[in-house]
């Protein structure tokens, strides 16, 4: 996993309280992490945060998983 990819799984590890482990590219947040709409939104911005960008809205809504 590349030094973003694990930034990017800290992250999430931290915000949604769950297991490194269970934190894949390719695990949904809501489906398989338990997340919910705010839960998505605080990720973005934690993302946001943590890479210095703005994630645009309609962009936002499209990131599902890690890998998005």
């Amino acid at each position: 996993m590349s030094d973003i990819a694990e930034r990017l799984k800290k992250i999430v590890v931290e915000h949604l309280g769950v297991d490194a482990d269970k934190v894949t590219e390719n695990a949904s947040f809501i489906d398989d992490l338990g997340a919910d709409s705010l839960d998505n939104v605080e990720l973005v911005m934690a993302f946001e945060e943590e890479f210095g960008v703005e994630i645009p809205d309609d962009a936002a809504e499209k990131i599902l998983t890690v890998k998005d």
